[in-house]
């Protein structure tokens, strides 16, 4: 366990070229095939996949016990709290220390404008696919399940983006997401009770970030990206967008260990701090966007067991029967069979 923190397992691929001499009549033909080899080799970096995974199994199996588990989320949470701490008093420090990154990193290049521009088609591909994502993914499921126009439902949580944009925080928003909901669209409140608070595990936008992220900073460094890497980086962006706090540039820290999972360099996610003002403000309104669309197909979904409920819970029962007996606050009443009338 101790070394999935400071070490990972990469698979090294490694071409091997085999002569076949192929002996004819008239000459000799030699025909190079190439074979390939794959080992497993530790490298320094942490398994971050694999670090996920566990806590997830951990966290699963603590759930099983009894009151013993007490014990471990109190250290936990006690852990929590020292760490928070920590980084509220390194928050202070925070601005002069990015602004020395980013300045070390800018001097460090040795073509400013090729970076710059590169930067600038970044911003571009994330902004595109924020637009695929909101203008035709979630619209097309939103009318798959629920058969209604789906940019009429975008248009109505208006404010909510807004202040979700200007915040850069999805929390910031839950207050008028919470009453556009009820007054607006009028989705059932036990549905958007539920959907809304947990939607912080819901992060669209921070998965789809990551993973440009990392594929923009392994291009940077010339990092091939087979499929197996493109899928590894899909899978851990996925996993770790559950995990990422509903807080302005929150997902950068998850860039930072997601780098490992295809040994690219850290040290060029200091450029992103110079960007992430505008594009986290994008991506927030993407996860805001996904859990309000979320509530709408699990109400669609979820119809007949609403109206079960109702019944259930607003149900008029009537029945006809006199009082036998009256005492200490107890009354027994006689009810004929097969008859019905108002108590």
């Amino acid at each position: 366990m101790l070394q999935t923190f400071t070490e990972y397992v990469p698979v090294s691929i490694k071409y091997e070229h085999v002569e076949h001499p192929n002996e004819n009549a008239s000459n000799i033909e030699v025909i190079q095939q190439a074979k390939i080899n794959r080992h497993l080799k530790f490298r320094d970096g942490t398994n971050t996949l694999g670090i996920i995974f566990f806590c997830l199994i951990f966290g699963c199996v603590l759930g099983t016990l009894g009151p013993q588990k007490h014990i471990v989320i109190n250290f936990f949470n006690v852990i929590y709290e020292v760490l928070l701490k920590m980084l509220m008093g390194a928050i202070w420090f925070t601005p002069l220390g990015v602004g020395s990154i980013i300045c070390g990193k800018i001097i460090s290049l040795g073509q400013l404008s090729q970076t710059l521009t590169q930067l600038s088609w970044f911003i571009l591909a994330v902004a595109i696919g924020f637009g695929i994502y909101q203008f035709i993914i979630i619209q097309c499921i939103y009318f798959f399940f629920v058969r209604k126009n789906p940019f009429k439902y975008y248009g109505s949580f208006g404010p909510a983006i807004l202040t979700a944009f200007a915040t850069a925080s999805k929390s910031a928003a839950l207050p008028i997401t919470f009453r556009i909901m009820d007054d607006k669209v009028k989705v059932d409140k036990r549905i958007t009770r539920f959907i809304l608070p947990i939607g912080t595990i819901n992060m669209d936008g921070t998965a789809l970030f990551i993973s440009a992220s990392i594929i923009f900073i392994a291009q940077m460094n010339n990092i091939y990206l087979g499929m197996g890497e493109i899928l590894t980086i899909g899978l851990s962006c996925t996993a770790a967008s559950m995990s990422s706090a509903t807080v302005p540039s929150a997902a950068l820290v998850l860039v930072l260990m997601l780098c490992s999972t295809i040994n690219a360099p850290t040290e060029d996610v200091s450029l992103l701090f110079a960007i992430d003002w505008f594009v986290d403000r994008l991506r927030t309104t993407n996860n805001l966007l996904g859990d309000c669309y979320a509530c709408a197909v699990v109400e669609k979904l979820s119809r007949v067991e609403l109206s079960v409920s109702e019944d259930e819970d607003g149900g008029e029962y009537k029945m006809n029967g006199q009082a036998a007996a009256v005492g200490n606050g107890t009354c027994v009443i006689d009810i004929p069979r097969n008859e019905t009338t108002n108590i």
